[in-house]
């Protein structure tokens, strides 16, 4: 079977603003998207239970012709995207692959702080799973990361409830609470898909010349020098610039939230995980 697509996977709407990114850079793919919004939040799902809802979407992805899979979820880059790889791909898909967005991230890290401690805002599973402290330390030793988790976010931006007095004193209290365990932060990277959407409120709070980085960016030039070093993989990618987008859940309310992370408007279908 031909391996045609890029499948794009995050646990709701989150991974839009990764998917924003990646087109915005590299607009001749074809493209597959799903949010399993039906099960969403996966932030407080144990290991077992976010790997076996991931692996399940790989899997219905890899059905789909997708030759590469993008695990545009911090959480399931965490939790399972290393079983995934270690355990399951050598059987299951040996000539495709799956990837994640922290490790692209955590490999700037030396470059983006001069003074060698870096935040990371994320949802409390990623925190807790301390992924990018993990990889961080496989690249630059040296470099201090310091997590905050903040599970509120998360409600509030779905809610469309992130731009008033309520949702700014939980906002400037995660700021505070991350330079009070460690004032010497420089930069920060927003380590949940759903937190570029309240960024300009974040950066009110901020130090000034604190750097402050959206990981869609990154992921999406990663990804562009994957390509360009795995003639392998894109040799069996079609070049016909499609976008399909499926959601466990509603389709209209999938439509209605995806314009926000995506910026654009979307029909969804939806899907039942076998």
């Amino acid at each position: 079977m031909d391996k045609n697509y890029i499948g794009i996977f995050d646990s709701g709407y989150g991974g839009l603003t990764v998917m924003k990114q990646i087109v915005g850079k590299l607009p001749e793919y074809d493209y597959i998207y799903i949010g399993d919004n039906a099960r969403a939040p996966y932030g407080s799902r144990s290991f077992e239970t976010v790997y076996r809802y991931t692996l399940q979407a790989v899997k219905w992805l890899f059905k789909r012709q997708c030759g590469l899979v993008i695990l545009a979820c911090n959480t399931a880059s965490a939790k399972a995207l290393r079983t995934i790889q270690q355990k399951d791909l050598p059987s299951l898909a040996p000539d495709r692959r799956v990837l994640g967005v922290i490790r692209p991230v955590t490999e700037t890290f030396g470059k983006i702080s001069r003074s060698k401690h870096i935040g990371v805002f994320a949802t409390s599973g990623t925190v807790k799973s301390e992924s990018y402290m993990i990889e961080t330390a496989k690249f630059f030793p040296d470099v201090k990361v310091v997590q905050e988790a903040c599970p509120l976010w998360v409600p509030l931006i779905e809610n469309n409830d992130f731009d008033n007095d309520g949702a700014a004193f939980f906002i400037k209290r995660h700021v505070n609470s991350l330079f009070c365990k460690d004032p010497l932060i420089d930069a920060i990277v927003l380590g949940c898909t759903h937190y570029p959407i309240i960024i300009n409120q974040i950066k009110k709070y901020l130090p000034q010349g604190t750097l402050l980085i959206d990981q869609g960016e990154i992921v999406a030039d990663s990804l562009s020098d994957y390509l360009a070093r795995h003639p392998e993989i894109t040799s069996g990618l079609s070049l016909n610039g499609t976008r399909k987008f499926f959601t466990s859940d509603s389709t209209s309310d999938f439509d209605r939230l995806a314009s926000l992370f995506y910026g654009q408007n979307t029909e969804s279908v939806h899907i039942d995980f076998e």
